[in-house]
């Protein structure tokens, strides 16, 4: 196993210049083949669940308290026995290698340097035994299929590399309908066309650092995570077949899973209370509530609407939150609703495509800046005081 440490540091600058997560996309658009960028950047179907995650922010405002003592503004958490430096982390995304070089490992060393958790993606094109041994993540996200004989081998080599946290998604029963980056060339499976030549030729920064260079150390970018073996490459005609179907995973799956697993069990894409409500009785340590940012669903509630019902209706789980996050204070918002971690996912890889390491840096410190800044001017030094901080929807009391 050959060391990795992505160390760039030619990236130009102007990245810095960033003054929110928003700033890092059309950076990234002019970095990124069309085809890729529209993937990272889009949604299922008609994006209507996108819209909704980002509407139910724009939605809520705080009441602030004045002339309070905020001199010592502190936003650390602890989840899982783990204290961590601000409540949010950066959420698991498949297929990042073609977005920048080693950039799951990137994320696992920068969010380690920050203080922060990284739940590395089930649909990395980088093993996690590599992503381990590079950074300080201790979070795994997998796809599990309804077969235990796949289930049980992959839980063993999670558990070997040294993960203790597993997450796994359970909204993928089929996969979404992503239309936006279908119409631009970027369909599983990946299929080579004269117009997705194009698009890498005119993106020669890309081209050369991000897709050469991976042919160049690596070979043919493969699925290295989905089971217990390296699974079939990301231009495999038979892809969708060889990654497996998960339409019959069931509770049932967990519960096994749950008396397997020793470590920390965390179920990600919990849209309801009475699953929220199952997850517990059967043992599991935390939901994220997430409606996959949009991505798979066109027609489910906002996440932070769901939250709001979830976080409840629950006594011992850990209640964790994703979807449409973009400000400091929508961290802030979904902590006030429930939430005891939220993860944000597509603004920071823009930040690696847009900036490679200092791109990723620099975002999450703006994030972390953003939530101190936030909570002195709503009054409080520390997450526990929020009692005292009103959130209403906007015209209601």
């Amino acid at each position: 196993m050959h060391k990795i440490e992505v160390t760039s540091r030619r990236t130009p600058r102007v990245v810095e210049q960033a003054l929110c997560l928003n700033d890092f996309e059309p950076m990234a658009e002019r970095r990124l083949p069309r085809a890729i960028f529209k993937y990272v950047s889009g949604h299922a179907e008609d994006g209507a669940t996108h819209r909704r995650n980002l509407q139910n922010f724009a939605e809520r405002s705080f009441i602030p308290n004045v002339l309070v003592d905020v001199s010592r503004t502190d936003a650390s958490t602890r989840i899982f026995g783990v204290d961590y430096a601000s409540p949010f982390g950066i959420a698991p995304m498949g297929f990042s290698r073609l977005v920048a070089p080693d950039c799951d490992v990137l994320f696992a060393q920068e969010a380690a340097r920050a203080k922060l958790p990284f739940i590395l993606s089930g649909a990395s094109l980088t093993r996690l035994e590599e992503v381990r041994q590079a950074g300080a993540t201790s979070w795994f996200q997998a796809y599990i299929p309804g077969d235990e004989a796949r289930i049980l081998p992959l839980v063993e080599r999670v558990e070997r590399a040294g993960f203790d946290t597993l997450v796994v998604t359970v909204d993928t029963a089929v996969h979404g309908q992503h239309e936006l980056a279908a119409r631009h060339g970027f369909r599983s499976p990946v299929r080579p066309t004269a117009d997705l030549a194009w698009q890498g030729v005119t993106r020669p920064v890309w081209l050369w650092r991000v897709l050469l260079r991976s042919l160049l150390t690596r070979n043919a970018p493969h699925f290295e995570n989905m089971d217990a073996e390296r699974g079939p490459p990301v231009f495999s005609r038979t892809l969708v077949r060889d990654i497996g179907r998960r339409s019959s995973l069931s509770w049932t799956h967990i519960e096994r899973l749950r008396q397997r697993w020793k470590g920390k069990l965390v179920l990600k894409g919990v849209m309801s209370a009475p699953d929220a409500r199952m997850a517990e009785k059967i043992g599991v340590d935390g939901v994220i509530v997430s409606n996959h940012g949009g991505r798979q669903i066109d027609c489910a509630q906002g996440s932070l609407d769901l939250l709001e019902r979830i976080a409840d209706q629950v006594d011992r789980l850990t209640v964790m939150f994703d979807g449409g996050v973009r400000r400091g204070s929508d961290v802030l918002k979904a902590v006030k609703l429930g939430a005891q971690l939220v993860f944000v996912g597509r603004p920071f890889l823009l930040a690696a495509a847009a900036g490679d390491r200092i791109g990723v840096e620099h975002a999450l410190s703006l994030m972390k800046d953003e939530i101190t800044r936030t909570m002195a001017l709503l009054g409080i030094n520390r997450l526990d005081e929020f009692d005292a901080v009103p959130l209403i929807r906007n015209g209601r009391d």
